[in-house]
């Protein structure tokens, strides 16, 4: 973005500029194009300079928000933008702000998705972009945890492999490494997106599990004979590699591959 801005001296349009932009005069390219010249009654004529400023990925994706955020009708938000590996943290401040959270966080994710998309419009340099409001992120991640906890507990007490409600890669992938911690416990991906879920298994025998073949006494069921079925011993689900939690774990996050669905962006 290139401007001209006229004032009295060179330094007045160079401040003139800085705000115009509302960056640092240091981050703007400066060219003077005419400056004052001697009179006899002093300085005669005005500055020129010409100002060129190319606003940062993050930038771009902050002033997106405060835009759409001002269409949906907040006052008056702001972003604050702090650096993370591999990109930016854009913490959304100001009165009611909250509000743009959503269910679940869906409605900031989706935010989070568009101002991604606006940032890395201009080359194919993927840049990473993360949106956080009032703290959201931090609660979000100690319910899923907690949820996982106790899926885990219930498919140790029934035998049964749970399913979870689908989840975006972001909130799966919290859910894959809360398993992970628990002994005796795997978790797996199911699904295709937007659709795609966490399934939670045990791979230790419930408590009230019996083997096929045992009866209690006087049981008389088949004559009162036991079947002299072989034992069956409790066996674990198999974790299916092609989606367990250490593959996507240490493959390339969701928001690095472009094009990968409605959440390949969104980034926790």
């Amino acid at each position: 973005m290139k401007q001209i801005f006229t004032a009295k001296t060179v330094d007045e349009a160079k401040a003139n500029a800085a705000r115009e932009f509302n960056v640092d005069a240091e981050k703007i390219a400066f060219t003077v194009l005419e400056e004052p010249k001697k009179g006899l009654f002093g300085m005669k004529g005005e500055a020129r300079v010409e100002a060129e400023y190319e606003k940062s990925k993050p930038e771009l994706a902050a002033e997106y928000i405060v835009t759409v955020m001002k269409s949906m009708g907040f006052a008056d938000p702001t972003v604050e933008i702090s650096d993370i590996e591999g990109g930016s943290l854009l913490e959304i401040k100001g009165e009611g702000v909250e509000g743009i959270i959503g269910r679940r966080g869906e409605t900031l994710d989706a935010l989070q998705y568009l101002a991604s998309l606006v940032a890395n419009r201009t080359d194919k340099n993927y840049y990473r972009i993360a949106t956080d409001c009032c703290g959201f992120r931090a609660k979000r991640k100690v319910q899923l945890e907690e949820l996982a906890g106790k899926m885990v507990a219930k498919a140790k007490r029934t035998g049964r492999t749970v399913a979870l409600e689908p989840m975006n890669p972001y909130e799966r992938r919290i859910i894959h490494a809360a398993v992970s911690e628990i002994e005796n416990a795997t978790s797996r991906s199911v699904g295709e997106e937007p659709y795609r879920k966490v399934l939670i298994s045990s791979t230790e025998r419930p408590a009230n599990y019996h083997r096929r073949g045992d009866q209690k006494p006087g049981d008389r069921r088949n004559g009162g004979r036991r079947n002299g079925r072989r034992r069956e011993e409790f066996k674990a689900r198999s974790l299916d590699i092609s989606s367990s939690f250490e593959k996507d774990y240490k493959k390339p996050k969701p928001e690095d591959e472009m094009g990968a669905g409605l959440y390949s962006k969104i980034e926790f």
